[in-house]
C-alpha cells in the first residue's frame, strides 16, 4: 500500500495510512433468509401512545443499580425500573449485537429472522415493530451508534429516519461507532423538530442505541486508563451512557405520560467467566443475561417479574400495549405482568439462545440453547446441562448424571434451528472489515466443510479464543499486541487474519522484512481481502520494486473492484512511476467514490503541482484543509504545500 511524500515516497510511511482498521476475523459464510411472521389489526385500546426504546451496547444486568450493583452509577435506569416494571432474569437470543437486536424488534428467534451473525442481514419480509408501527401512521426515527447496526444489514426498515452516520478521525478513516452524546444529540433534536404537515399530530416510535459500554472501555491506551482495573472501565462507560440516557429523558419529558419507555441491554459480557473474554462465542448466562426495564402507562411501579423471559418477548408485548398485535413470533405478550400479575399462563416455556459465530467467524461447532424450567442444556460436541436454579454459574455440567433430561432437551432444541446454515450470501468485503475493527467476525477458517457438530467443540478452543477476543477488544497494543498474536498464529497458523494484523504491526513498525511473510502467510489461507496486498504493495514499494507493487495492487482490485482505496494506492503508485495524468485520473476516481480519502486527496495535489497545474493543487489542498478537523496534525504539511504552489 503505496504513499507518495512529495510524489515519491510510500504510502505507510507518511502522513495518513490508508489500511483500514483490523481484528483477526475471516470471511462470513452464507446465510439464508427465514420465512415472515405476520401481523394482525389492533385487538385491545392502547395504554400507551408512544414509544421510546433504548438499547444498550454490551450490558450486563448485575452492572446496574436496579439489579443490585453497588457500585454502579445508573441512576436513570434505576429510576425507569423504579417507576416501572424490571425483569429479573431476562436473557438475548444471541450474543451478538445485530442478532440480538433483530430479535428484539421481530419477535422472532435468530432462525426465524435470519440473522445469525454480525454482518448477515435480516430477513426483508419479516415484519419489524418498525415496519408495523409506520403504518399505522406512527412517525418513526433511530439513531444507532456502532457500524453492526448499519442500514445494510436490514434494520433500517420501517423508519422514516435511520441515522448510523459514523464520523472519521483525523487520519480521515470512517470510524465503526460514535459516542453516546453525539447519538442522543441528534435523537432530541429530532423530537424538538415539528413533524410536517398531517404528521404534527402523529405518535411516534423512537429508538436509541448507546455503544458504551462495548470495549475497548475508555483508552486503554493511555497510561492512566491501562493502570485502571478493567470492570471500573467498564462501570465508568455503563454510568456515560446512563447520563445520556437521563438527557434523553428529560427531553421526553412533555410527552412522558404517553409514552411506553423500554431500556434493555442487547447481550452481557464475560471478563474470565468460562474462560470467556468479551462476548459472541458462548452461550452462557455471563452474556446472555440482560438488563430489561418497562416503564410508562399502564405499568404499575416498582413491579419485579422473576419469571424468565426472553428479548423476543419485547415486540409482541410493545404491541399489544400499543393497541396491535404481532403474531408468528416465538416471543410472547408480557403485559399481563406489568401490573403485577404472574405470568402463570407461561410456566414451562422454553427459551432459545444460539451463536453461530464459533463456525462463521472460526470454523468451530455452533453452540444452542434451550432454558426448560430448571434446566438449561448447551446443545455442542460436548453438550452441557445445568440445573441453573441451584447451578446459576453453570459450573456444573450434569448430562452424565440426568441422561434422560439431557436427551429430551436435545430434541427440543432441534425443533428451533439444526447446527448447520442454510445458504445465503455473506456480508460483503468492506462490512466485514469494519466488523472485525469492532472485534467481530474474528476467526480463521473461511470455509469448514466439516459437519457442524463433527467440527471443534469451542469449550476446546477457549483459550484461543479468548487471546483473540484480547487482542480485538482493543485492550492491547504495542508489544503486549504483538505478543499475542504471535502466540495466536503459532496456535492457529491458518488464521489469516491474525497473521494479517501481525503482519500490519511488523510494517508500521517498519520492518518490512518480518512483515512480509506474516502477509504471504495470510494470504496462503485464501483470506479474501485486499488488505493483504496494499500491505505488500507498501513493503514492495518501500524498495522500490514498483513492478511487484503493480501485481499487489492488481490482486488487490481484483478482490475488492470498488475498494476506493485500492483505487487511490494505484494513483499513488502511478505518481510514482512518473505517470502523473494516469495518477490524477486514478485519484479523482478514488475521490469520486469517497470524498474523504484525505491522503488520496493530498496526493492528487501533489500530482497537479508535479503537472504544472498549480491553481488545481491549490484548490486540492484548500478542499483538503476544509475537510481535515481544526486539530489534526496533517494540516501544517497541507498548509507548506498549498504555500508552495500558490
Amino acid at each position: 500500500m503505496m504513499r507518495a511524500r512529495h510524489g515519491s515516497g510510500l504510502m505507510a510511511d507518511g502522513i495518513w495510512k490508508m489500511v483500514r482498521p483490523f481484528a483477526i476475523a475471516i470471511s462470513l459464510q452464507p446465510l439464508a433468509m427465514a420465512v415472515a411472521c405476520s401481523s394482525g389489526g389492533p385487538t385491545s385500546n392502547p395504554t400507551a401512545r408512544n414509544l421510546l426504546l433504548i438499547t444498550i451496547d454490551t450490558l450486563r444486568a448485575d452492572h446496574v443499580g436496579a439489579y443490585g450493583h453497588s457500585r454502579a452509577r445508573t441512576r436513570a435506569l434505576d429510576g425507569l425500573a423504579k417507576g416501572g416494571a424490571l425483569f429479573e432474569r431476562a436473557y438475548a437470543a444471541a450474543p451478538i449485537t445485530l442478532p440480538s437486536h433483530a430479535t428484539l424488534m421481530t419477535g422472532r428467534y435468530p432462525p426465524g429472522h435470519g440473522s445469525r451473525d454480525n454482518g448477515l442481514r435480516v430477513s426483508p419480509t419479516v415484519p419489524t415493530i418498525a415496519t408495523l408501527l409506520l403504518a399505522r401512521g406512527f412517525r418513526t426515527a433511530a439513531f444507532v451508534a456502532a457500524f453492526p447496526l448499519d442500514h445494510q444489514f436490514g434494520l433500517n426498515r420501517g423508519f422514516d429516519v435511520y441515522s448510523d452516520h459514523l464520523p472519521r478521525g483525523a487520519d480521515g478513516r470512517p470510524s465503526n461507532e460514535r459516542p453516546a452524546s453525539d447519538v442522543i444529540d441528534e435523537a432530541i433534536a429530532w423530537l424538538r423538530q415539528p413533524a410536517p404537515g398531517p404528521q404534527s399530530a402523529a405518535p411516534f416510535f423512537l429508538w436509541v442505541h448507546l455503544f458504551e459500554p462495548h470495549a475497548p472501555y475508555s483508552d486503554p491506551s493511555t497510561p492512566s486508563a491501562a493502570a485502571r482495573p478493567v470492570l471500573e472501565r467498564y462501570d465508568e462507560e455503563i454510568a456515560t451512557a446512563d447520563r445520556e440516557i437521563g438527557r434523553l429523558l428529560g427531553a421526553v419529558r412533555p410527552a412522558l405520560g404517553d409514552t411506553l419507555i423500554i431500556a434493555a441491554g442487547d447481550h452481557g459480557e464475560a471478563f474470565g467467566e468460562h474462560g470467556e473474554y468479551a462476548h459472541s462465542i458462548f452461550v452462557y448466562d455471563t452474556t446472555l443475561r440482560v438488563p430489561l426495564v418497562m416503564s410508562g402507562p399502564g405499568i404499575r411501579a416498582g413491579t419485579r417479574v422473576a419469571e424468565p423471559v426472553t428479548l423476543a418477548d419485547v415486540a409482541p408485548t410493545v404491541m399489544r400495549l400499543l393497541g396491535a398485535t404481532m403474531t408468528g413470533v416465538d416471543g410472547v405478550d408480557l403485559s399481563p405482568a406489568l401490573d403485577g400479575m404472574p405470568l402463570t399462563s407461561y410456566q414451562g416455556r422454553e427459551l432459545y439462545a444460539e451463536s453461530f459465530a464459533p463456525a462463521i467467524e472460526f470454523g468451530w461447532a455452533p453452540l444452542r440453547a434451550i432454558r426448560s424450567g430448571p434446566w438449561k442444556l448447551v446443545a455442542a460436541p460436548k453438550p452441557e446441562l445445568f440445573e441453573i436454579d441451584k447451578d446459576p454459574g453453570e459450573q456444573m455440567n450434569l448430562v452424565a448424571a440426568q441422561p434422560s433430561a439431557a436427551r429430551a432437551l436435545a430434541e427440543r432444541v432441534s425443533r428451533y434451528g439444526g447446527p448447520e446454515l442454510p445458504a445465503a450470501a455473506s456480508a460483503g468485503a468492506e462490512a466485514q472489515q469494519r466488523l472485525r475493527a469492532l472485534g467481530y467476525s474474528s476467526g480463521s477458517a473461511i470455509r469448514n466443510p466439516q459437519s457442524a457438530m463433527a467440527r471443534p467443540d469451542p469449550k476446546d478452543r477457549r483459550e484461543l479464543a479468548a487471546r483473540i477476543a484480547q487482542v480485538t477488544s482493543g485492550e492491547l497494543a504495542g508489544p503486549e499486541l504483538v505478543a499475542a498474536l504471535e502466540g495466536i498464529v503459532r496456535e492457529d497458523p491458518r488464521n489469516g487474519q491474525a497473521h494479517l494484523r501481525l503482519g500490519f504491526a511488523r510494517l508500521q513498525a517498519g520492518d518490512c522484512a518480518r512483515a512480509e511473510p506474516e502477509l504471504h502467510a495470510a494470504a496462503s489461507t485464501g483470506l479474501p481481502s485486499a488488505d493483504v496486498y496494499l500491505g505488500l504493495a507498501t513493503c514492495l514499494g518501500r524498495r522500490r520494486d514498483f513492478s511487484g507493487a503493480e501485481r499487489a495492487l492488481t490482486e488487490a482490485r481484483r478482490l475488492e473492484p470498488d475498494n476506493p482505496t485500492v483505487t487511490a494506492n494505484i494513483g499513488i503508485l502511478q505518481a510514482a512511476r512518473g505517470d502523473p495524468a494516469g495518477a490524477i485520473q486514478s485519484l479523482i476516481a478514488a475521490l469520486a467514490a469517497d470524498p474523504d480519502l484525505h491522503e488520496a486527496r493530498f496526493n492528487l495535489a501533489l500530482a497537479y503541482a508535479k503537472s504544472g497545474r498549480r491553481s488545481d493543487a491549490a484548490a486540492a489542498a484548500r478542499e483538503l484543509l476544509s475537510r481535515l478537523p481544526p486539530g489534526a496534525p496533517q494540516r501544517a504539511e497541507v498548509e507548506r504545500l498549498l504555500r508552495a504552489v500558490r
